[in-house]
């Protein structure tokens, strides 16, 4: 019978280059709460998942190392987490094929990553398969593993992300219901909303849309980038309204408010002066890890083979359960 323990599990898939509204909206809080509990937490680098999409080796090489890099500098505590990559867990993927037989099709019909992608080629008259390989589709079997194999209690997640869990919750509830109480049934945690962080041009920030501030930039990068943030005509002795990326991320960034009279020119220097206040440290350890990514890889190792211990416990529970031990 399993024991439920208050365990708590994030993730994040490697992909291009990190920016500010990254950094705001996921990065610093998820480290904040890992950093801050009680319970035992794991995070991991879901680069398994990335082959979905990404195809070139070297690409997702370099995404993996960048992504490590960041979270490290930003502050994630490996000696309270588990820190690891997904791949370096054999017993996810096996876990994942056993409980595949226990999932629904009509489950991983609804999930709407899956239902995007049918719906772009719908909406192109292109066959509903032709961007779908079976990696996306069985996604959430995947996923599900993931959070099961180290008995997940709580998974914190944005709203957009509550299907994933509830998905996983799902595929539990199964497993149980045929073989008895074996696997931990997870609940989503909803962070608070941060709202969404507007790029240069107003638009969300987003690299599709090339109105990023990069996270770890060169200084005079961030500076240039912070002044092509597009501002109004007003003068600088007329209000400027609180809601404009400037005020909201200098707001962010020191927890105080930018006075709002005053010239663009000078708000602009101080929110760079913000930003890089906090930055500087995190670029400089970011920097330095990309430089010795030996250090890097040995707590990555280190954090796989405290996680293997927890996996293989599940494991073994999982395959005594359906009569394969």
């Amino acid at each position: 019978m399993v024991v439920k323990k208050n365990v708590i599990l994030t993730g994040v898939k490697p992909s291009g280059t990190l920016h500010l509204g990254n950094y705001l909206g996921a990065i610093a809080p998820a480290i904040k709460s890992a950093n801050e509990s009680t319970d035992k937490s794991y995070f991991f680098i879901a680069d398994a998942h990335a082959l979905t999409t990404v195809k070139n080796a070297k690409e997702l090489s370099t995404a993996i190392r960048h992504i490590a890099c960041v979270w490290l500098a930003c502050g994630l505590d490996v000696k309270k987490t588990a820190f690891y990559r997904q791949s370096d867990i054999p017993e996810i993927f096996e876990l994942a094929t056993i409980i595949s037989n226990v999932t629904p099709k009509g489950l991983l019909n609804r999930a709407h990553a899956y239902k995007t992608v049918v719906q772009n080629a719908v909406d192109k008259n292109q066959d509903p398969d032709k961007d779908v390989n079976v990696g996306l589709f069985t996604y959430p079997v995947l996923q599900a593993a993931d959070i099961m194999i180290v008995d997940t209690s709580i998974v914190p997640v944005g709203q957009d992300q509550k299907q994933h869990i509830e998905i996983a919750a799902d595929i539990a509830k199964s497993f149980n219901a045929v073989y008895g109480n074996t696997l931990v049934v997870p609940k989503d945690l909803i962070k608070p909303d941060v709202g969404t962080i507007a790029g240069l041009d107003g638009r969300k920030m987003s690299k599709s849309y090339g109105n990023v501030i990069p996270l770890f930039c060169s200084e005079q990068d961030l500076l240039k980038a912070i002044k092509r943030i597009e501002t109004d005509s007003s003068l600088p002795t007329d209000p400027k309204p609180k809601d404009h990326l400037i005020y909201v991320l200098y707001k962010h960034f020191t927890g105080k408010d930018l006075d709002p009279c005053i010239g663009w020119g000078d708000a602009k220097q101080r929110l760079f002066d913000a930003v890089n206040k906090v930055i500087t440290p995190m670029r400089e350890r970011y920097n330095y890890l990309m430089e010795n990514y030996g250090e890097v890889e040995k707590i990555l190792a280190l954090g796989a083979v405290e996680t293997r211990k927890v996996a293989r416990e599940t494991l073994n529970r999982v395959r005594k359960a359906v009569g394969i031990s």
